[in-house]
């Protein structure tokens, strides 16, 4: 397993980093752990959501707030400094535990929890689908949404880690959520997430320990990642509707990427 830490750069670059290493993944059985940051607020939906029931656009677009989609499922989100993003990319024929979604889930989130209880005071329980939840006097508070995006022979499983997030942001930008997990019984927002007590290079470091991958990213796919941007997260019609663009040309890096307005 090879890894990086992806800096700078638009959050929808980020995000089509997220298709690139899992076509390269795909293709050559290279497997990734990667980790990101996005210096500015930004809300991103899950693949098949819809925008209007999800976020509320006004007090997006007063504040130029990017509305983004990822390739994965899951629920929408609000994203910004402090809340580092992880991504592992894996090769579905080198792992039994990988067989299926629900397995793949059990066995990712198991070892998640796991390494985040090792420097925590409080438990970390895996609830829902794929959240991660710290047990406090407040009861279980999620600070943790993963999802996966499956291809033939490689899966794409990644999530958002909460630690300095300014969690008013998500009251703010996101209605409340169409589907939600029975543990959360209806609380809002502000209620129902949590920071953890720990930094972002505590947080990396907690799943390199985990993960071991033994190298530095030697190559990055950067064919993909451009190829991804062509087709979806360059045009603001991929993040409101899930409509693909096909063009043989690469995005014009002056041009900001999916700002719904």
């Amino acid at each position: 397993m090879e890894f990086i830490q992806l800096t700078n750069g638009h959050p929808a670059e980020f995000l089509a980093w997220d298709e690139a290493f899992l076509a390269e993944t795909e293709a050559t059985g290279r497997e990734f752990l990667w980790f990101w940051e996005s210096s500015t607020p930004f809300v991103v939906l899950g693949y098949g959501q819809t925008l209007a029931r999800e976020v509320l656009e006004v007090p997006c677009r007063e504040r130029g707030i990017p509305i983004l989609r990822r390739c994965s499922g899951g629920g929408a989100v609000v994203q910004g400094p402090g809340c580092l993003n992880y991504a592992l990319s894996l090769h579905l024929p080198s792992h039994s535990a990988l067989a299926s979604v629900t397995s793949t889930n059990q066995w990712i989130m198991n070892r998640q929890a796991q390494s985040l209880s090792s420097r925590l005071k409080n438990q970390v329980v895996v609830r829902g689908h794929t959240d991660l939840a710290l047990t406090d006097s407040n009861g279980e508070r999620k600070f943790s949404g993963n999802a996966q995006r499956r291809t033939r022979d490689a899966v794409l499983f990644h999530g958002t880690l909460l630690y300095q997030f300014d969690l008013p942001w998500i009251t703010t930008l996101l209605a409340h959520p169409t589907d939600q997990p029975a543990y959360r019984a209806q609380r809002s927002h502000q209620d129902f997430v949590t920071n953890l007590p720990l930094t972002q290079t505590e947080l990396i470091n907690l799943l390199l320990a985990e993960w071991r991958p033994n190298q530095p990213v030697i190559t990055l796919p950067t064919e993909h990642h451009q190829a991804a941007l062509r087709r979806r997260y360059a045009h603001p019609e991929w993040h409101r509707s899930r409509q693909s663009v096909a063009t043989s040309a690469d995005p014009d890096p002056t041009k900001p990427f999916g700002i719904n307005k």
